[in-house]
């Protein structure tokens, strides 16, 4: 054989070794996006802390289920980041695994699986993220009301309530804000057939960087994004708990079933339970699971304690139970 060839080759064998070695001290993260609830800043902060490199990944929660479901056989995530409903949804798939991460004892019941499927990492509260220079001199949205106006036209957006968790956390807070419960969908699907008359815009995946160029001026979305925005990136941007209430909702994390990095993966949820791992949580505007993890500086830059009463807790196990009929009921009258 050629001397050529066998150095060709050899030089094959120790790039697929270096690549290998590279990959063993990694971990693939489903719906780890950069631009959402600062993933960025967390990603980088367990490879510093850890030496678990973590690649972005911009699934939302309906698409990470739905490949973690395809990939059931043989898994390619180890861990995945889901709204409450789709965590829920997950473990009756049979697509995580349990695992009680560091401070288990400190997540309060009711915001954790009893055997570790799931556990919050942090809530967030839905409201109207607005780009107050992209509406041109027109007032402040205060109510879900106000987003039916006809001067609203073309401002308004959200994610896509049967695809994305956010998307359908804005239907359960509009159907409760005018009357609608968990069993009676029926004042969301007429909201949103009554919004379109003002042509929303209606992405699957997060629309931050849109929000911030003026393209959507109104974004159904959380107060972290919000306030990531105003506060960080410097942007003439509002958050408004509108009038008629709204809902406050965790995320969670999960370790992937039959993951084929496990332990990089255990690695990284440990130290997101952290002090250190909740406080980038909180200082990007979230509400770290952990007390510990809040700064007195973090809290003063929320909206008053008088305007978060307007945002209630759900029924997450129920939402997770209706979620699919109501995607199905959306999907077929009012997208």
């Amino acid at each position: 054989m050629k001397r050529s060839v066998l150095l060709a080759r050899a030089v094959a064998a120790v790039t697929l070794f270096a690549a290998a070695s590279a990959f063993a001290q990694g971990a693939i993260c489903y719906n780890c996006p950069t631009e959402w609830a600062d993933w960025g800043a967390q990603l980088q902060a367990i490879k510093q802390k850890t030496g678990v490199t973590i690649p972005p990944d911009n699934k939302n929660s309906g698409q990470s289920l739905a490949q973690l479901v395809a990939e059931k056989a043989s898994p390619v995530a180890d861990v995945t980041y889901l709204g409450i409903t789709f965590g829920i949804q997950a473990r009756k798939d049979g697509v995580v695994a349990a695992y009680k991460p560091a401070f288990w004892n400190e997540i309060p019941d009711g915001l954790k699986d009893p055997e570790g499927y799931w556990f919050t990492v942090h809530s967030g509260t839905l409201g109207f993220m607005v780009n107050v220079d992209a509406l041109k001199g027109k007032p402040i949205p205060r109510s879900w009301a106000d987003l039916l106006k006809p001067e609203y036209k073309g401002l308004i957006g959200y994610l896509d309530p049967a695809s994305a968790f956010v998307g359908y956390v804005g239907a359960v807070a509009i159907n409760n804000a005018r009357g609608g419960t968990l069993d009676n969908f029926t004042p969301a699907i007429e909201y949103f057939k009554a919004l379109k008359k003002n042509e929303p815009i209606v992405p699957k995946q997060t629309s931050y960087a849109r929000v911030l160029s003026g393209e959507i001026a109104i974004l159904l979305d959380y107060d972290f994004n919000a306030y990531r925005a105003k506060y960080k990136d410097k942007a003439n941007v509002e958050f408004v708990i509108p009038a008629e209430g709204t809902a406050v909702v965790p995320y969670v994390m999960s370790l992937v079933a039959k993951a084929p990095n496990a332990d990089n993966g255990k690695k990284a949820l440990d130290f997101m339970m952290s002090n250190e791992g909740q406080a980038i949580w909180a200082n990007a505007f979230l509400r770290p699971v952990r007390a510990a993890g809040m700064s007195k500086e973090a809290q003063a830059r929320f909206l008053p304690a008088a305007d978060y009463a307007r945002a209630k807790t759900l029924d997450y196990a129920k939402m997770a139970e209706v979620q699919k009929a109501f995607s199905e009921r959306y999907l077929r009258e009012a997208q």
